[in-house]
């Protein structure tokens, strides 16, 4: 994918490994994919799409609004709707998995 300009939306397939570690004990016989782990993979793919440094941004809000299996195909938007402001969404073919806004600066 190229860098997204900051004020432009962008639209990337997560691609999370459906034998990823976290999984294993999260939760036994029914493995859901840990918020945390969810969080980090946006914020890498946010900084990579847009070429920018996420130590810089925090997370002023996130809402995790259903549960993401092993294989789920994950679809994350983000834009920049104002300076300074970032928001996300990600879909899963169930629908809304999760969605938040990382604001810049302190």
């Amino acid at each position: 994918m190229i860098a997204a300009r900051m004020d432009e939306e962008a639209q990337v397939v997560l691609d999370v490994a459906p034998d990823h570690a976290a999984y294993a004990g999260h939760f036994p016989g029914s493995p859901v994919l840990p918020g945390a782990v969810l969080l980090d993979e946006v914020l890498f793919e946010i900084e990579r799409s847009r070429g920018i440094d996420v130590t810089q941004w925090r997370i002023t809000s996130a809402k995790f609004l259903g549960p993401v299996h092993p294989g789920d195909e994950l679809i994350l938007q983000h834009s920049a709707p104002t300076a300074g402001t970032i928001r996300f969404t990600i879909r899963s073919a169930r629908g809304p998995v999760a969605a938040g806004t990382l604001t810049h600066g302190e």
